[in-house]
């Protein structure tokens, strides 16, 4: 008779796996979702280096296209004053 216990209980237990997992599913959905939100809320530091990066690039951008047209109206008008004082327009800074 304990023989056939013995190999009874592990097959009556096995449909009960699925409802373990089921419940572990469950139990853990809330700290899942709850990790994702703070995930979608916060920034990384890779995410907070590429927006540097980018604000950086277009700042530098803009520094360079205003030098270059500063250069221009210099040398269409080398004596107008701003040309003697030199660059003092935008700067690309942090």
């Amino acid at each position: 008779m304990t023989m056939n216990l013995k190999l009874l209980v592990p097959i009556l237990l096995l449909p009960l796996g699925g409802c373990i997992s089921t419940a572990t599913s469950i139990v853990k959905a809330p700290f899942q979702v709850a990790g994702k939100a703070v995930d979608w809320t916060t920034t990384s530091q890779e995410e907070s280096d590429r927006n540097y990066g980018r604000k950086m690039r277009k700042a530098e951008a803009r520094e360079g296209k205003e030098r270059r047209e500063f250069e221009k109206r210099c040398r269409k008008n080398p004596d107008d004053g701003d040309c003697r004082r030199g660059y003092d327009g935008f700067v690309a800074r942090d």
